[in-house]
């Protein structure tokens, strides 16, 4: 057999080395010999490969079956001769080019998240480049052959006919330098998104960019480093303040020895380097990888450094630099001896190596932490040293203390995240043709670190930057910690999410859909949202002049405010549709009010939504716990009745109503707004004499739209009794496609200010019962929103709202889980299925109250302006979501504003909020915060 060692993999393969990869055998040493059928179709009809690629090719496919093999996995089964079909241009199609072992734990996470569309090319003459039809200039990815990852690991070999349409790429810039090139032409300028790019890559490997970005944008502490370079471009010159890194920028390779040996001479004796005694030359560029060309040097050997220092120069090529480091001594945490020997044993060192996924723009998030141990006088590589966590590496040094351990794993997590935000920063800076495309940017980066000691203080240096090395031996942990019992796939799930969000926004681009109602200022993020996604909103609003007319694409004014007309209304907004030519791909409402007018509208068009007759029930707040206790008898044995989580309750539309309902009902019992939104009008009545006060209010107060706009008014102001239940009150986001459940959020209420119920936040898990409820109403297709209180007999349904959640719970749940149920009630809409994290762990945790005018009026033009509280969210003190934009006093008021502050527990969320309202003085005994928070602490 030939080892992979014993091959040039920037020159071509020698004959032999041809014939024998020909043969089906392993490119590699030490693997076992295949166990594996031979006669697969490699072969790709539509883009034959060369000799030499067709080699690769053959090599990785029985790399891929070794690895399978390894993990327990069964052998990829070859179905080309059957040809798969039936893929649109909605079908997520995620594709990866590259090593099977580099990229495995990814492949099988995406097995499970996105099973059949989670595809490995093993050459890249499986895929090919066409012209955009959306983007000029753009190319189209089709791939035409690749693996396919089932459920459960389960492989297939497939062929598509015609080529699916690829929704994500990511390449490797790995082992042979055609595959290289070959990735990068793929990867430049796609209209679909890319996880990186080939100008990308080149950036993210020379150490010494972002070594300068660690040192000064992430502030991160570095080795003192004297960098030689020439003919650096941009951006690579762009980052020039010095801290811990000075670059010299030679005129060229030839007559520079005098400056040369200058600058060496002063960085040995400058006072950075006073606490080192070794340093280490070491070439950077994307050309060179691991130790390769790697020299140290005690740093009184100064002709030695020179030396060392002309002949790397000397190899290097434009835009590569060699660099003169400290050599960083290990932190020894113990004196470890050799068993059986009273000597000392050699120090150890630690990598500490850290990997990250981009999960929003300039937003970070660490997948995982790993160790690797090696002597402290050698070169520690990757791949050459078994992986160990964070703390059991820390344990073997002697450290036990759970604080300090938890403090270094802080550590590692700031300072990894912080390097991340500042490359991508960086990032965010270049132009298309630097990233290499418009959709090109960097989902994935490992960080390295040191852990040393200085001043009997712990602390972490940063190395280096990767794309892929850290995430490779995170995989390779949790595979060995499977045996014992460690979850798999932790490392790569970020990333997963990332690719399966960014191919669902590309399938979405260019989407046309009609809205129906523009809402108040609460719904403004719909709209901005919209256009950062690349959809063509068409709005129909009875208000002329919303401001919500101006950020659409389509404009139509149009009267809806009076729904008991709504299929009249229906009607007359289908042909307008038709006749402006509009070619809709979904329809949907953020509003209440307009929830059954949209589905009346989706029935005409063919277009997806939940039945009307669905939305009539769930509109109707009585007859929708009427309906579903109506349903007890018909539930199959062994299934839970979404009856029982209905309330007694009846619906009010005169006093005789009143009087009949209070001889059905117990008291106390809760008065509302039949169709009522915002909880205006809701109040917890003690008697029938209660009732009949509040129903004559109401009918007196509230007949119209005009005199309360956006509560429901447009649909009457009948009214309901509902007996009262006590409990936490929770309210849960679910999203529903074709009667699946595929996701579902939760957020917790803390005690509300009673007699009237405007409700803080809390979270809770009532998610069954939500689903129960949607389904057992008929809602098959959408985003909706359920309250319910959680009481000693179990869930009770509040309410079931039949569009998203409201006020503040989009952001917060992007925010805290990083899903947009914005996009996702759109997706729904266009009859695309949503593909969400199945596993929704949250990245914070958010507490936030209420501002109301009627109690903060006062703080709200003073202590806790609007100009304060953004000012506050912008420097990341709060999180400001603004519901009105004017400060009007009203009976029936709605809330102005959500103040609420993050941290990564509850209990510390709860302390900042509540310090936050007493310093901004939305905190008062008429409005005592602590007393809303009582139930998270």
């Amino acid at each position: 057999q030939v080892s992979l060692d014993q091959i040039n993999v920037d020159q071509p393969l020698t004959l032999k080395e041809l014939d024998w990869a020909e043969q089906g055998s392993l490119l590699s040493l030490n693997l076992p010999r295949p166990s594996w059928r031979q006669d697969v179709s490699l072969n790709c009809k539509c883009s034959p490969e060369d000799t030499q690629v067709h080699a690769w090719t053959t090599y990785y496919y029985d790399l891929l079956q070794c690895t399978l093999q390894q993990e327990g996995l069964p052998e990829t089964v070859d179905r080309t001769k059957e040809p798969r079909t039936g893929f649109s241009s909605v079908d997520v199609t995620i594709c990866i080019l590259g090593s099977p072992t580099s990229y495995l734990s990814v492949l099988l996470e995406g097995s499970s998240q996105c099973p059949g569309n989670m595809l490995l090319c093993l050459s890249p003459s499986w895929l090919a480049k066409v012209p955009s039809e959306q983007h000029p200039g753009e190319s189209s990815l089709l791939v035409s052959k690749a693996v396919s990852f089932e459920l459960g690991g389960r492989t297939y070999l497939d062929e598509f006919s015609p080529p699916r349409r690829v929704t994500y790429f990511l390449g490797s810039f790995g082992l042979c330098k055609e595959h290289r090139q070959s990735v990068g032409e793929l990867a430049r300028d796609l209209d679909c998104p890319t996880g990186g790019s080939g100008e990308l890559a080149r950036l993210l490997e020379d150490k010494l960019l972002t070594r300068q970005l660690l040192d000064q944008r992430a502030r991160v502490g570095v080795p003192p480093t004297l960098a030689f370079t020439f003919k650096r471009p941009r951006p690579l010159r762009d980052v020039t303040d010095e801290r811990s890194v000075r670059m010299v920028e030679l005129s060229g390779k030839e007559g520079q020895e005098n400056l040369i040996q200058e600058e060496i001479e002063g960085f040995l004796q400058g006072r950075a380097m006073e606490p080192y005694s070794r340093v280490v030359v070491k070439p950077s560029g994307w050309r060179w990888s691991g130790a390769h060309a790697v020299t140290f040097h005690p740093k009184t050997e100064e002709a030695a450094v020179l030396q060392a220092m002309l002949v790397l120069l000397e190899t290097l090529e434009e835009e590569e630099s060699a660099l003169l480091e400290a050599f960083i001594p290990t932190a020894r945490l113990t004196q470890l001896e050799s068993p059986g020997s009273s000597s000392p044993s050699n120090p150890l060192v630690a990598h500490r190596c850290s990997t990250g996924c981009q999960l929003w723009p300039s937003r970070v998030q660490l997948a995982g932490v790993v160790c690797s141990v090696g002597r402290a006088d050698k070169p520690l590589k990757h791949q050459a040293t078994v992986p160990q966590s964070l703390e059991s590496s820390l344990r073997q040094q002697g450290m036990t203390d759970k604080a300090q351990l938890a403090a270094i794993h802080a550590q590692v997590k700031h300072k990894a995240e912080a390097a991340m935000t500042a490359f991508l920063e960086m990032e965010a800076g270049l132009s298309v043709e630097q990233r290499g495309g418009r959709q090109a940017q960097t989902d994935m980066i490992g960080v390295d670190f040191l852990l040393t000691s200085s001043e009997q203080m712990l602390q972490l240096v940063a190395l280096e930057m990767n794309s892929q090395l850290c995430l490779e031996t995170c995989a390779l942990l949790e595979s060995m910690g499977q045996a014992v019992g460690m979850p798999a796939g932790e490392s790569s799930r970020p990333l997963v999410e990332t690719m399966l969000r960014r191919a669902q926004c590309h399938i979405m681009e260019g989407k046309h859909v009609l809205v129906i109602g523009a809402g108040g200022v609460s719904k403004k993020f719909v709209w901005e949202a919209a256009r950062a996604y690349g959809l063509k909103i068409h709005l129909v609003e009875s208000d002329p002049n919303h401001f919500a007319s101006q950020l659409v694409q389509t404009f139509i004014h149009y009267d809806i405010t009076d729904h008991k007309r709504d299929e009249e209304h229906a009607q007359r907004l289908v042909a307008l549709v038709r006749e402006r030519g509009l070619h809709l791909d979904g329809c949907l409402s953020y509003w209440d009010d307009c929830m059954v007018l949209t589905a009346l509208v989706c029935e005409q068009l063919g277009l997806r939504c939940s039945p009307v007759a669905a939305m009539r029930v769930a509109k109707q707040k009585s007859r929708t716990h009427q309906h579903l206790l109506r349903r007890r008898k018909e539930v199959p044995p062994g299934w839970a009745s979404a009856a029982l989580y209905a309330v007694p309750c009846c619906h009010l539309e005169s006093h005789a109503d009143v009087e009949r309902a209070a001889r059905h009902l117990s008291f106390p019992g809760v008065m509302k707004l039949e169709y009522g939104a915002g909880a205006v009008g809701v109040k917890l009545v003690e008697d029938v004499q209660q009732c009949h006060l509040h129903f004559e209010k109401i009918s007196q107060d509230l007949r119209e739209d005009t005199d309360h706009p956006g509560i429901g008014l447009g649909w009457g102001n009948a009214m309901l009794l509902m007996e009262y239940v006590s409990g936490t009150e929770h309210n849960v986001d679910i999203v529903i496609y074709d009667g699946r459940m595929l996701a579902a959020f939760v957020s917790d209420n803390g005690p509300t200010c009673v007699p009237r119920f405007t409700g803080t936040d809390r979270e809770a898990q009532l998610v069954r019962a939500a689903y129960q409820c949607c389904l057992g109403c008929g809602l098959t297709d959408g985003v909706f929103n359920v309250e319910l209180k959680l009481t000693a007999a179990g869930p009770k349904l509040i309410e079931i709202n039949p569009r998203m959640g409201g006020f503040y719970l989009r952001d917060w749940i992007q925010a805290i889980y990083g899903v947009d149920i914005m996009l996702a009630s759109v997706m729904v809409a266009c009859g695309v299925a949503p593909r969400l994290p199945a596993r929704t762990q949250p990245h914070t945790h958010l507490v936030g109250v209420m501002c109301v005018v009627s109690q903060h009026l006062q703080a709200l033009k003073s202590t806790a302006s609007v100009e304060t509280l953004q000012a506050l969210h912008e420097c990341g003190v709060i999180r400001l979501n603004l519901l009105e934009d004017k400060l009007v006093a009203r009976e029936y008021e709605e809330p102005f504003c959500n103040v609420a502050c993050a941290s990564a527990s509850r209990q510390e969320a709860c302390l900042k909020v509540l310090g936050v309202c007493q310093v901004l003085g939305i905190d008062s005994p008429h409005y005592p915060v602590s007393h809303f928070l009582s139930h998270f602490k």
